[in-house]
């Protein structure tokens, strides 16, 4: 299974996005992004579901705990 960083780098590279317009949608620098797809750090709960949402995932699928993307409601 893939971890966070893998994920989120992957999603964001999909979108044809970079890591500073993917931080604007979080409200982050990219400099935050970057230490995120790094693996350094990880954002905080606010910032995962505005992720998720943003991309169409799961919470579970951007942390690595499922590799099916699809939100569970």
């Amino acid at each position: 299974m893939a971890n966070f960083s893998e994920r989120i780098k992957e999603l964001r590279k999909k979108q044809g996005m970079t890591q500073a317009a993917l931080g604007e949608i979080i409200g982050v620098g990219q400099d935050t992004v970057c230490v995120y797809e790094k693996g350094k750090h990880y954002p905080e709960v606010r910032n995962l579901i505005i992720l998720a949402d943003y991309f169409g995932v799961s919470i579970d699928y951007l942390v690595g705990r499922t590799d099916n993307p699809e939100v569970n409601r």
